[in-house]
């Protein structure tokens, strides 16, 4: 299970987990290399090689190598496949920052004003800014906040004794259950195998997909399921929802890149201006999560990730895509000026309301914080804002007969992904509060989840074979 511990104040999540116990397993009659092939014909705007240069290995150290995607023959028939993720993405082994010895966790919650918060803070930008480049006054923390920062530190002051006591409680759990390892001494260093950039041009090809011809709706099919050894024309990929509806793991080329399909999983992959198709879908969701891409001060500098406007993110069509009493929860940064637009305006915007705020809280192997939990630039935690649509009164009342009441403040305590933006699984801590076989959906996803359906211009990101392992099944 993905849920280690459950306690009281919320639960202690194994992602990794998760992820292996999709069921990345190819079938027999599918069990060859070249998967299923998305004939899309178009080039990357990057160079997209065809074949990684970091092979997956099987798990002993002294085994063969194999490529991504390679049947293993056993006396002379494929053998069935099996892929997990590579742990290494998962070996947080010590904070990026660290706490000083009176602010760590096991320390217990000592009693801090916002004053103290807010000299803290001062101290420690000042320090890393000096750190990472001396001499450089603009790199050094200025002792004015402005008023965002001033908000943030408000917030941080009214949750860290929720979030470092509830962190507390569920890190002794896993340290008990040997989840946790105070010491990191043993732990293998296999950083050197890690791919650290892989290169799918996917979000580039949902744009120029916006150049392709117009598509005659009635004439176009809403599904495309995938089956052995088909193939799929570029412009199906990018116009209908995909589906695999196997018990099977399926392989499907993109760009001369492979990529994993989980059993029982759906997904469109297209811009946010080419939603039509998941409407055209016809199902109505009982849970939608979102992840936005907001918009911020770093990924404006990047220009790595793109980003959404407030008035973009209130144009998606939840409401159409929402079945009644639908559970609709909503990822957002430690910013107060997103928090405040999802309960102020984009939830009634969307006729939701607002029941609940949530912690997700990043812990490393040895069960501390990544990041000191005063910190000022960063936190260990990122919120989550639950809310249900409101619709007509009998209907919710039967849709939440049997399920328990979504609880004003709960912490999901995880081992995080070093991926960026690979957030951890919700499914199995909101089976609790939600009727069992309902359908969901994911928006803005980079991977994909058995029994979900999933959209975004990234919608494949994780699932490229490059982070997975091949093992053979015994």
């Amino acid at each position: 299970m993905s849920v280690v511990h459950r306690l009281t104040a919320g639960w202690l999540v194994d992602h990794l987990s998760f992820i292996n116990q999709c069921g990345y397993e190819i079938c027999d009659s599918f069990a060859h290399p070249g998967g299923v092939t998305c004939n899309t014909s178009v080039a990357s705007t990057e160079d997209c090689h065809s074949t990684s240069t970091f092979a997956a290995t099987l798990s002993s150290s002294d085994g063969p190598t194999y490529d991504p995607g390679d049947a293993i023959e056993t006396e002379g028939k494929p053998a069935k496949m099996r892929y997990v993720f590579r742990e290494e993405f998962f070996d947080i082994s010590k904070p990026h920052i660290a706490a000083a010895p009176e602010e760590q966790l096991c320390q217990g919650c000592p009693e801090v004003s916002l004053t103290e918060i807010k000299a803290n803070s001062n101290r420690e930008e000042y320090q890393e800014g000096a750190k990472s480049d001396i001499g450089d006054s603009k790199h050094k923390r200025k002792c004015v906040f402005n008023q965002g920062e001033l908000d943030a530190l408000e917030y941080h002051s009214k949750v860290r004794k929720l979030i470092w006591e509830g962190t507390l409680h569920l890190v002794q759990e896993g340290l008990k259950s040997g989840f946790f390892h105070h010491t990191t001494a043993k732990l293998n260093c296999r950083k050197n195998n890690v791919p650290q950039h892989i290169v799918c041009g996917l979000a580039e090809l949902c744009e120029m997909a916006k150049q392709f011809p117009a598509v005659n709706e009635s004439d176009h099919q809403t599904v495309h399921v995938l089956e052995d050894e088909t193939s799929c024309p570029k412009q199906d990929l990018l116009s209908c929802v995909m589906e695999n509806s196997s018990n099977c793991a399926k392989i499907i080329m993109l760009m001369g890149q492979k990529y994993l399909i989980p059993p029982k999983s759906s997904f469109l992959l297209s811009d946010i201006s080419c939603l039509q198709p998941l409407l055209n879908y016809k199902k109505k969701y009982d849970v939608i999560v979102i992840d936005p891409p907001w918009e911020n001060k770093s990924v404006k500098r990047s220009n790595r990730y793109s980003h959404l406007s407030s008035w973009q993110i209130k144009q998606i069509p939840v409401p159409a895509l929402a079945a009644p009493n639908c559970l609709v929860v909503t990822w957002v940064t430690n910013r107060q000026k997103h928090l405040r637009f999802v309960k102020d305006e984009l939830y009634p915007h969307w006729s939701v309301k607002t029941l609940a705020e949530w912690h997700w809280v990043k812990i490393t192997r040895a069960g501390e914080f990544v990041l000191p939990l005063d910190s000022l630039h960063k936190k260990p935690y990122e919120v989550l804002v639950l809310g249900r649509v409101q619709g007509h009164v009998k209907e919710t009342l039967r849709k939440s007969e049997g399920v328990l009441p979504i609880p004003e403040h709960q912490l999901i305590v995880s081992i995080p992904c070093s991926l960026h933006s690979h957030k951890p699984p919700l499914a199995a801590v909101l089976a609790e509060f939600i009727k069992p076989d309902v359908e969901c959906l994911e928006l803005f996803a980079r991977n994909l989840q058995p029994g979900w359906t999933s959209w975004g211009n990234e919608v494949l990101k994780f699932q490229h074979i490059d982070y997975f392992t091949l093992l053979q099944n015994e």
